[in-house]
């Protein structure tokens, strides 16, 4: 088996909570474009010590190559499961996220720039 047999989408029962929303957003503060990436914007993730998101990881596509961006350790948590990234995305085409849920495992989804 390989890891990305175990990858769920958006095509996926429970995508609402669990697929990381990617977002390129304007940053108040450097007015650049950043990245957003927020789990479960449809319908809220729990979030509890029993059953929460436990890391969000950002790759990029350059040259048909990933390039790892960003990993971001959350632990068992109450708040929201949202990070935004400050990124040179120059000769990136693509953003792909993954994040992990400690019942539901692994779940992608990406964007094309």
């Amino acid at each position: 088996m390989r890891l990305g047999d175990l990858i769920k989408t958006e095509v996926e029962q429970g995508k609402e909570k669990h697929v990381p929303l990617i977002e390129l957003i304007d940053c108040p503060e450097c007015e650049e474009k950043v990245v957003k990436i927020t789990v479960g914007k449809e319908v809220p993730h729990p979030n509890t010590i029993e059953h929460h998101i436990k890391w969000i990881a950002l790759f990029g596509v350059k040259n048909g190559v990933a390039v790892h961006i960003a990993t971001f350790d959350l632990a068992p948590t109450y708040g929201a499961p949202t990070v935004v990234i400050h990124s040179n995305l120059e000769g990136i085409n693509e953003l792909i996220a993954l994040e992990y849920c400690n019942i539901h495992g692994l779940w992608e989804s990406s964007l094309k720039l």
